[in-house]
C-alpha cells in the first residue's frame, strides 16, 4: 500500500516536473544550446510565486507572474549570449548564478512556507474533495495537454520553424535571411517560461518555496527527455517527442520513488540520477552498435546460404 501511494505521489510530481522537462527539450534538442539558466529559473518562478501567494495575490495570477518572470531570465540569458557574444553555457551559468540572490531578494529570506496560504491544489481539492495528489495529477494533465497542444502550433507557425531551422542549422538559416539572434533569445524566453510555470505549480503543490529547489532541475530534465527517447524512440512525430519529455519524467519520478521505498538514503539520489542518465544514454548506444555488428556478420548475411543448384 504504501509503495503505491509513493508512485501515485511520484506520478503527479512527475508531471508538474515534465512542464519543466519540455522547457529543456525547447533549448536541448530544438535549439540545440545547453542552457543552464534552467536551475535558477524554476527557482525563480517558485519564490516569486510564493511571495505573490503570502502578499494576497491570487494564486492563478501568481503562475502567470512566474512565467514572466522566467521569460525575462531566457531573454537576459539570450541578450549574453548573442548580443555580448558570450557562450550558450556560460551565459546560463551567469544568469542562474544572478537569479540566486535575486529569489533571495523576492522572497527576502531562503524559504517560504506556504502552508497557511491558498494555493490552486487546495482550492481545487475543496471544491472537488479530491485529495492532494489526485488534483496535482488533474492539474498537471490539463496544464500538460494544453501547453503540448499550444507548443505542436507554435512551432507549426513561421515564427516556430524559424526558430527550429536555427536550431538545426543555424548558417543556414542565417543564409535564408532569417534573424537567428532574435529566434535564439526568443527560444531561450520561451523555454524558461516554461521551466518557471513548473516551478511555480511545484511550490504550490509542495506548500513551500526555497531559493535551492531548482538545484539538479537540468540533469533531471535532461534525464526526463533521455528517458522518454528510450522508450518512445527518436524516429517520431514532433507531438509524440513532447509528450514523450513528460511520460520521461513521470517515469523518472517513479524510478525514484520505487528505490527510495527500498531504502536508498536520500542523499544518494544525485548519484542515482546521474546513473540514471548516463545508462539511458549508452544503452542506444550499444543497442545501435550490435544492430550494425548484426549486418556485417556474414553468418546474417542473405547471400551466404545460397549455394550452386
Amino acid at each position: 500500500m504504501g509503495i503505491m501511494l509513493a508512485i501515485q505521489g511520484a506520478v503527479s510530481q512527475g508531471i508538474l516536473w515534465g512542464i519543466m522537462a519540455l522547457g529543456i527539450y525547447l533549448t536541448y534538442r530544438i535549439l540545440d544550446v545547453a542552457d543552464l539558466t534552467v536551475d535558477g529559473s524554476f527557482a525563480l518562478g517558485g519564490c516569486t510565486c510564493a511571495a505573490l501567494i503570502t502578499a494576497g495575490i491570487n494564486p492563478w495570477l501568481s503562475l502567470v507572474a512566474a512565467v514572466i518572470a522566467g521569460m525575462l531570465a531566457g531573454f537576459v540569458t539570450g541578450l549574453l549570449h548573442t548580443r555580448c557574444e558570450i557562450p550558450a553555457i556560460l551565459a546560463g551559468i551567469l544568469t542562474q548564478i544572478g537569479l540566486y540572490s535575486i529569489n533571495l531578494r523576492i522572497m527576502g529570506r531562503s524559504n517560504t512556507p506556504l502552508l497557511k496560504s491558498p494555493t490552486i491544489f487546495k482550492q481545487l481539492s475543496g471544491v472537488t474533495g479530491l485529495g492532494q495528489n489526485w488534483i496535482s495529477m488533474i492539474v498537471g494533465l490539463v496544464f500538460v495537454a494544453g501547453l503540448i497542444s499550444v507548443l505542436y502550433w507554435f512551432f507549426g507557425t513561421e515564427i516556430g520553424s524559424a526558430i527550429r531551422a536555427t536550431g538545426d542549422n543555424e548558417r543556414m538559416a542565417r543564409s535564408l535571411g532569417m534573424n537567428t539572434n532574435r529566434n535564439k533569445v526568443l527560444g531561450l524566453a520561451i523555454s524558461n517560461g516554461l521551466v518557471a510555470l513548473s516551478g511555480a505549480m511545484v511550490t504550490q503543490s509542495q506548500g513551500y518555496a526555497d531559493v535551492k529547489q531548482g538545484t539538479g532541475a537540468i540533469v533531471i530534465g535532461l534525464a526526463s527527455i533521455i528517458i522518454g527517447e528510450v522508450i518512445f524512440g527518436k524516429k517520431t512525430s514532433f507531438g509524440t517527442k513532447l509528450l514523450s519529455v513528460v511520460v520521461g519524467s513521470a517515469v523518472y519520478r517513479i524510478i525514484v520513488a520505487v528505490v527510495l521505498q527500498l531504502g536508498l538514503n536520500t542523499d544518494d539520489l544525485k548519484l542515482l540520477t546521474a546513473l540514471l542518465v548516463a545508462a539511458a544514454l549508452t544503452v542506444p548506444v550499444i543497442l545501435e552498435k550490435r544492430k550494425q555488428a548484426a549486418s556485417y556478420d556474414p553468418m546474417t548475411d542473405g547471400s551466404a546460404g545460397k549455394g550452386g543448384n
